[in-house]
């Protein structure tokens, strides 16, 4: 009888050795996901990634084979496995399995299901930017246990269904004060796709240097290229730029390329002088002065020079826009400046390109297909929304990533204001400009202007973690949206920010969990 017992008790020990292995306790819903899902259902069970699993695409599908790799690579980061990525005919009911079902959101094409069982994972997307967002936050659940056996990670089980507020969720990286190689720019691309960004303007030109190769005008770069504030200057040819849209169409960002005019020109000036209204040519600059130079508006080759910088921009740009700039034109006069920025609406329009300015081009004759760029003036977004253009939202006393957290940040700037991660996360974009309605808004971008910023590791201490939040603020419902909460969660980051080797900020407002 003692022996009978004793056999049961070993053999419910073995059951229940077995049971555990499968379902080690985990809950989906206690995963600090950012941005917050729209919907998260968990079920209390878990998914084990081991050495021997698998992530199983359908045969001939390129844009899944690229996410395929980059969730490979991200695995191995974070667990060390090293997984197989299998194409298949269809698929089974093991492994990690990508795909794209357009029937998910027929709105929304960066809409994503994920569910998580024992046996499966299934990341379907309405589109593969939607497979690649479903990825992003299978890896952030990953993060969230870790079993005790060797080289086993857990997943907690459930299902999300997600999708993004708003279609244009951005931040811009100011290369023209001082000169970024392509392989940062890779790298911040990388950094942004991680939280579901997927716009990156890059600020080509300004006074202190011309970023872009323009063929019909080489003395851009050549001379116009040499500078910038806190380098040697340097320049992207035609090629680098083209692998740089190559690299971000891949991984669902578009870039947006700004050529700053009228103003901010300096840099220009500098190279031709015939774009001057004297004729001459005025010295390169390295200062943090703005609004002190100007394109000559009534010069007919100030048109032929903008004609032909868009035109070659246009051609080796994959996305529908160019950015103009247009702010802080100071000693343009207001007539002038208005009949610039009207011509050269016609000429970005003639090369099949939606025109984006900032928010001063709104005193201009702009129609519903251009977009305002709010940045400084709530007037003129409104103004700009009363022509029928749409708006994207940069406001600077809440989304700069220059400016400095506080008093004794040793980079950037305060010009707007002190931006600590409370108040970077704490506005609205529906409370934000009286009479801008959730129909006028394109979505949200965040800068980075880079006037005291020339390294890598600068870029990531200024830029991170406030864009998380903004990642957050575009992609999640406003009821989602909670200061208190997001702390909490922005502090779990610290494993995926480590592991990927952000050189972020550990502000002290926020309550950051080391593991």
């Amino acid at each position: 009888m003692k022996r009978s017992l004793l056999v049961v008790f070993v053999l419910g020990l073995l059951v229940m050795s077995i049971s555990c292995k499968k379902s080690v306790p985990a809950d989906l819903g206690k995963v600090s996901f950012i941005p917050q899902p729209v919907e998260l259902l968990a079920t209390g069970s878990s998914f084990e990634i081991s050495k021997n699993t698998s992530i199983n695409i359908l045969k001939g599908d390129e844009d899944l084979a690229l996410i395929a790799q980059l969730l490979k690579d991200e695995v191995k980061l974070f667990t060390g496995n090293d997984l197989v990525v299998n194409e298949v005919s269809s698929f089974g009911k093991n492994g990690i399995n990508l795909g794209v079902d357009a029937t998910i959101n027929e709105e929304n094409k960066e809409a994503y299901a994920l569910i998580i069982n024992e046996d499966q994972v299934k990341i379907s997307g309405a589109s593969g930017a939607g497979v690649l967002f479903g990825v992003q936050t299978f890896v952030q659940a990953i993060q969230a246990h870790k079993s005790t056996e060797k080289d086993v990670w857990i997943v907690a089980s459930g299902q999300i269904n997600d999708y993004p507020q708003y279609g244009f969720r951005g931040a811009m990286l100011d290369v023209a004060r001082n000169f970024f190689e392509v392989d940062d720019v890779k790298r911040f691309i990388d950094l942004l796709v991680y939280y579901k960004l997927n716009v990156l303007h890059l600020h080509l030109t300004d006074d202190q240097g011309w970023r872009i190769e323009i063929k019909s005008w080489p003395k851009l770069t050549t001379i116009g290229g040499s500078t910038s504030m806190l380098g040697d200057g340097g320049f992207y040819t035609q090629e680098d730029y083209k692998e740089i849209v190559k690299y971000a169409k891949e991984r669902f960002i578009t870039i947006i390329p700004e050529i700053d005019i009228p103003g901010h020109t300096n840099a220009a000036l500098a190279s031709y002088a015939e774009l001057n209204c004297n004729g001459k040519a005025p010295e390169l600059y390295k200062g943090m002065k703005v609004g002190f130079s100007t394109l000559c508006t009534d010069k007919e080759i100030t048109y032929q020079f903008v004609d032909d910088v868009v035109r070659e921009l246009a051609e080796i740009t994959d996305g529908p826009y160019i950015h103009i700039g247009g702010d802080e034109s100071h000693v343009t006069e207001l007539d002038d400046y208005v009949y610039f920025i009207n011509r050269t609406q016609d000429i970005v329009k003639k090369y099949n390109k939606i025109m984006v300015g900032w928010d001063e081009i709104a005193h201009a004759d702009i129609d519903s297909e251009a977009i305002v760029h709010y940045w400084a003036k709530g007037e003129n977004a409104s103004m700009g929304v009363e022509k029928g253009a749409k708006v994207i939202l940069s406001p600077s006393t809440k989304v700069y990533l220059d400016m400095q957290y506080d008093s004794l940040t040793h980079l950037g700037q305060h010009w707007a204001a002190y931006i600590e991660i409370d108040s970077s996360y704490m506005w609205k974009p529906l409370e934000l400009v009286e009479g801008i309605n959730r129909e006028n808004i394109v979505g949200i971008e965040s800068p980075l202007w880079t006037e005291t910023i020339s390294t890598m590791d600068e870029i990531e201490y200024m830029v991170f973690p406030r864009i998380i939040g903004h990642a957050e603020i575009g992609w999640s419902p406003v009821e989602h949206l909670n200061w208190d909460d997001y702390k909490v969660r922005l502090g779990k980051q610290v494993p995926l920010l480590e592991k990927r080797g952000v050189d972020y900020y550990a502000s002290k407002q926020v309550p950051w969990i080391k593991k």
